[in-house]
């Protein structure tokens, strides 16, 4: 085994939620995740939608024992010496699938070695593992130091509620459900007057809803500035739900765009243009706004890509007149209006 070190870190990290075609959707999960000579764990490993087990939505007892166990404070959970290291983001069902790695002591030093995809009690190394990813071997006083940080307090943690202003009610009232569904607190309200700066400090972003103007937006602004608290301010595309989701999700990414696998999205009326940091699957779906304002979505592109900036076509039907065009993947999602005045040809 290399008597290499790999630098060991933690950092906040987000598996986006959503409203998907067909009416399924997928939870919103706040997590912290592992960060190896700089760059996070999970974007190792291709096409993987999971969270660590360090969730920022468990009860606390339970993510104190996570912390403890990666500390090798306590037993390993898994037979041979093996750690779940990302999970389901929808369960804790180790059937749904795991990556697990054997954590243990070399002297002071820590080591993660073995990986593998693992469905059952026992890793098959030969059939599952991930055979081009570690050993990583730790100092032990910048691994322990890392994750007792999350014990003591100093990790942030984050803000999962909006606050969605707005005229049309019923529009908020199913944006605030659907929020909801995928794990996203919401209120609405017609302005932010009077509201504590305690309550303010709360939210994670503000939503506008379109016919909102632009004095009633400043005084909205101004009341968050007052309470000290600086949040992304979101101004609605279009009364198309999940396309509101999506630009939720996207303020709500806190994450540096360094450790983002989705850093650029851009639309013409015959093709999207994105960059892709890291091998990852890729879901691009349209939305529109006909002459009767209604809503319509058609998906678009569903792929894994590989690092680099990449060009999709698209229909021309599907972004006709007022369209938006949305790309998702596992922890990253923007959002861009289809810029009818060129083309990507």
């Amino acid at each position: 085994m290399s008597a290499d070190y790999a630098t060991f870190g933690l950092a906040p990290a987000t598996r986006a939620g959503g409203l998907l075609a067909g009416g399924d959707y997928q939870v919103h999960r706040d997590f912290v995740d592992f960060v190896v000579d700089g760059y996070p764990l999970l974007f190792r490993l291709s096409d993987l939608d999971a969270v660590s087990p360090l969730a920022s939505d468990v009860p606390p007892s339970l993510f104190t024992a996570q912390v403890r166990s990666l500390l090798l404070e306590t037993e390993p959970p898994l037979p041979a010496g093996r750690f779940v290291v990302y999970g389901c983001p929808e369960c804790e069902d180790l059937a749904c699938g795991a990556v697990t790695a054997v954590i243990e002591h070399d002297g002071e030093d820590v080591i993660w070695r073995d990986f593998a995809w693992q469905t059952d009690t026992h890793a098959d190394l030969e059939l599952n593992g991930y055979h081009g990813i570690g050993p990583f071997r730790f100092r032990g006083t910048e691994y322990r130091a890392a994750l007792a940080a999350l014990l003591d307090g100093s990790a942030a943690g984050a803000r999962r509620r909006v606050l969605l202003i707005g005229a049309r009610v019923a529009l908020l009232a199913r944006l605030a459900a659907a929020l909801r569904t995928i794990g996203i607190g919401a209120d609405i309200a017609q302005n932010a007057d009077g509201v504590p700066a305690g309550e303010l400090r709360a939210y994670g972003a503000v939503v506008f809803g379109r016919s909102t103007g632009a004095g009633h937006r400043d005084t909205v602004r101004r009341a968050f500035a007052t309470a000290g608290v600086d949040v992304p301010c979101v101004d609605g595309l279009a009364p198309i739900v999940p396309l509101l989701v999506a630009q939720t999700e996207q303020a709500l990414d806190g994450s540096p765009p360094g450790r983002r696998r989705l850093t650029d999205l851009t639309a013409a009326a015959d093709a999207a243009e994105l960059e892709v940091t890291s091998s990852c699957r890729v879901r691009l779906t349209a939305y529109r706004v006909d002459r009767l304002s209604r809503g319509h979505t058609r998906d678009l592109f569903d792929g894994v890509l590989e690092p680099g900036r990449h060009r999709v076509p698209l229909d021309a039907r599907a972004v006709r007149g007022e369209a938006y065009v949305v790309a998702r993947t596992g922890g990253t999602v923007l959002v861009t209006e289809v810029d009818r005045s060129r083309s990507r040809a």
